[in-house]
């Protein structure tokens, strides 16, 4: 018989996603999704989490989206540049779940859980995204329980910022680059895993 996957024992059948996106505002059902990055995990031999390469893609504003100047100023996204390479919202998310359900399946586990920095507010806007599109059935996600790296940082290291919570552990983090959902979503999962790893070296699951 085939052993089980060691990832598939690790969260209870989920396979961790950390999920980071860019954002019109800070309503997910008006504002406009604009960037998503996507960053499943491994297991190695030595059982320590580790990211695999991201998934990445821009998006363009589905039609009627809001976007707030305050949020463009903020992230640096002009939606309309071409040289975005920006792809329809449906098309992202379908590609993006495709190749999540593939790794899934392939790591045997049951479902995909979203680990995020400040987790429900990239899942609400995936949520969000999903309904636009009627997705649903595509969409690999957990509706509701998310791994949050704030509450983990904050337990770890007393930090909540991003960008502070990984120099406390000692990731290098260059803020001229934050902002974007793929460093991001790379930063977040390397302080996940260093998070996940150091627990359990300390004698944790």
């Amino acid at each position: 018989m085939e052993s089980k996957n060691p990832l598939a024992s690790r969260f209870r059948g989920f396979f961790p996603v950390i999920i980071d996106v860019e954002t019109g505002g800070f309503d997910a059902a008006t504002d406009g999704l604009l960037e998503i990055a996507a960053v499943p995990l491994t297991m190695r031999a030595n059982g320590d989490l580790a990211p695999l390469p991201a998934l990445h893609a821009h998006i363009e504003p589905f039609e009627g989206a809001i976007l707030n100047p305050a949020a463009l100023a903020f992230t640096g996204i002009d939606p309309f540049n071409p040289l975005r390479g920006a792809i329809a919202e449906k098309d992202a998310l379908k590609h993006m779940f495709t190749e999540l359900k593939k790794q899934q399946r392939e790591a045997q586990c049951n479902r995909c859980i979203l680990v995020g920095h400040n987790a429900n507010f990239d899942l609400q806007f995936l949520k969000a995204a999903v309904d636009r599109h009627n997705l649903k059935n595509s969409n690999p996600f957990h509706p509701f329980s998310v791994f949050d790296t704030v509450s983990l940082a904050g337990l770890m290291f007393g930090q909540t910022v991003l960008a502070k919570a990984c120099y406390s552990a000692g990731i290098d983090f260059r803020n001229e680059e934050a902002h974007s959902a793929l460093y991001d979503a790379e930063k977040t999962a390397e302080l996940f895993c260093l998070i996940a790893n150091r627990w359990r070296a300390l004698g944790g699951h």
